[in-house]
């Protein structure tokens, strides 16, 4: 084993603190990895908070990391020292079950260990994350970072980018269709610029009429306020698809009726308190599909950080250092950045 250091949450209302802690040491399989920048993701905040059910203190929260390889196992033959790499919501599945056969390890059935917070099956315990020096992982769950991409501003695409990249592909999204991103935030920044490399006719969805120049900055053909009843109504029936990424309850049915018939509205964010539940005609009516979607395996991933390199396509991000951590969640409950939080970790050596 070896020491890290880390930021942890030792309580639900305590600020996140300096934390030293053990990591494992390489086995024949592993990438030992130092952290460079990690990612701030809105889950990170549900977890500290013990906002989800089931947080372990202290957590050590972040599942959006680049960093650079410092050692491999024996049997590593994918990645060497010296590269830059990235690890993302998981690390372990169980690689036996249907799911992790076809790469979709994120539905495992026995559940994904996950970057942080997960039982650890080699030290006991739970998984600590990224907001931290260094880490290990199975060579399986590691992913390659081109050097075409800024390493920082590709820290959140293991997650908001693969969490909005993953429905984008499973619907087919691409050139002619017409799709809806709802909400202009960390995934939502995302699934504009990607819909938009897919080559699809992109419509923002908004509540703030101030987040127009940006979102047809970012690639949105055209931006609506959803609150304005007479906007909406003119895409009555024209979507192909629906990206809501919002992770507040709201009316799905505004949304639903904007679907052709057969057309798909995919969820994938998270409320802590559900949705009113949408009008069965609204779907019935039109075949229309209610659907959800949760992140992506690691194959798709890594399909994703290539489709990212091909295309120039990074978060926009505000850099902090990771003292700041407390101030940028406050932020983050305001939806004051734009549109990520990534970590200097340099910054943990002050």
């Amino acid at each position: 084993m070896s020491s890290a250091s880390g930021f942890a949450a030792h309580a639900a209302d305590a600020p996140m603190a300096p934390f030293s802690f053990e990591r494992r040491a390489p086995g024949a399989h592993d990438v030992a990895i130092d952290i460079l920048f990690c990612g701030v993701c809105h889950s990170d905040l549900h977890t500290a908070r013990a906002e989800w059910e089931g947080t372990v203190f202290p957590v050590v929260p972040g599942h959006e990391i680049v960093g650079r390889v410092t050692q491999v196992g024996a049997h590593v033959s994918n990645f060497a020292v010296g590269m830059t790499v990235g690890v993302g919501c998981m690390v372990d599945s169980c690689q036996a079950c249907a799911s992790c056969a076809e790469g979709l390890e994120q539905y495992c059935e026995t559940g994904f260990t996950g970057t942080y917070n997960s039982p650890d099956k080699h030290l006991g315990g739970v998984t600590y994350g990224g907001y931290a020096d260094r880490i290990v992982v199975d060579e399986k769950f590691v992913l390659h970072i081109s050097d075409k991409l800024d390493p920082a501003g590709a820290a959140p695409l293991l997650c908001a980018g693969i969490t909005t990249y993953s429905p984008l592909r499973h619907w087919k999204v691409g050139p002619g269709m017409k799709v809806g991103i709802v909400g202009l935030g960390g995934l939502g920044h995302m699934g504009v610029k990607l819909a938009h490399a897919m080559g699809a006719q992109v419509v923002l969805f908004t509540t703030s009429p101030g987040k127009e120049a940006d979102a047809l900055r970012l690639g949105a053909n055209e931006v609506v306020i959803s609150k304005d009843p007479k906007q909406m109504a003119l895409h009555a029936n024209s979507f192909d698809f629906i990206l809501n990424t919002v992770a507040a309850p709201h009316s799905l049915d505004a949304f639903l009726v904007l679907l052709k018939r057969e057309g798909t509205m995919t969820l994938v964010g998270a409320p802590a308190s559900p949705h009113p539940s949408p009008q069965v005609f609204n779907l019935i009516m039109k075949r229309r599909h209610l659907a959800g979607s949760l992140i992506g395996g690691i194959r798709e991933t890594q399909e994703m950080l290539d489709f990212c390199a091909e295309h120039g396509i990074t978060s926009d991000i505000e850099m902090i250092r990771i003292q700041e951590i407390d101030a940028a969640y406050e932020r983050m409950l305001k939806s004051d950045v734009k549109y990520r939080f990534v970590i200097d970790m340099a910054s943990l050596a002050a």
